[in-house]
């Protein structure tokens, strides 16, 4: 991603979301099922249901987020995230992160957005 693309994006660069929270999504979002989400970063959770790996730790954090939280951090596989990822947090008008997005930034010591 551009310099420019990430300087009109305060989430990217953040990763506070992806060291919050489990991720589920469907099984078909995997690569092998036709989806693009790669399988090993994949966990079983059902014969439906797949959990990126890393998210169901007592202290989550996605095994393709590289960087530091609030500083430096990358989504790994941004173009081929699950649709959860792709939905979180979607940014208002107003430029700044939904109430699940602030609670994942004061997880890490982050103010809100905006």
């Amino acid at each position: 991603m551009s310099t420019a693309a990430a300087a009109s994006n305060p989430c990217i660069g953040c990763g506070a979301c992806c060291a919050s929270f489990r991720v589920d999504f469907a099984r078909d979002e995997l690569l092998s099922e036709g989806g693009s989400v790669p399988d090993g970063l994949a966990v079983d959770v059902t014969d439906t249901t797949c959990r990126l790996r890393g998210t169901d730790h007592a202290q989550p954090r996605c095994a393709a987020l590289t960087g530091r939280v609030g500083v430096d951090a990358r989504c790994g596989i941004h173009e081929w995230r699950p649709s959860p990822c792709r939905e979180f947090g979607l940014l208002s008008p107003h430029g700044r992160g939904d109430d699940a997005c602030d609670r994942a930034r004061a997880r890490h010591g982050l103010g809100p957005l905006g």
